[in-house]
């Protein structure tokens, strides 16, 4: 059984950070992308950025410049790192990882339970 497990959400004031950390356990063959959604109330979940398991990113035009994905293969972990956050950041943060249980299993999208971020003052 393969989970994700997320952290780092909570409050904070605009302007300020929060680092999310999302960690992958269970039978895990390989990890392909990794990355982090969100979903504000009443909004579609959109993705905020999204890193591949050789190091390239992808970000939302609304965060690029502010946030930074990274993430550590040997941990099978990924991180996002967010600054100058401001309210309409607020959302529930969902990590995503594309992962195979076995060389000849095909790849398949697992969701963390999410983190919720609230930027208000």
């Amino acid at each position: 059984q393969v989970q994700l497990v997320e952290s780092g959400g909570g409050l904070v004031q605009p302007g300020g950070s929060l680092r999310l950390s999302c960690g992958a356990s269970g039978s895990i063959f390989d990890i392909n992308a990794m990355g982090w959604y969100r979903q504000a109330p009443g909004k579609e979940r959109e993705l905020v950025a999204a890193i591949t398991s050789g190091g390239s990113t992808n970000y939302a035009d609304s965060v690029k410049g502010r946030f930074i994905i990274s993430r550590d293969n040997a941990k099978n972990t990924v991180y996002l790192q967010m600054n100058s956050l401001k309210p309409e950041d607020t959302a529930v943060y969902y990590c995503n990882a594309n992962m195979r249980i076995g060389h000849y299993n095909p790849y398949h999208d697992y969701w963390g339970q999410g983190t919720q971020v609230t930027v208000s003052s």
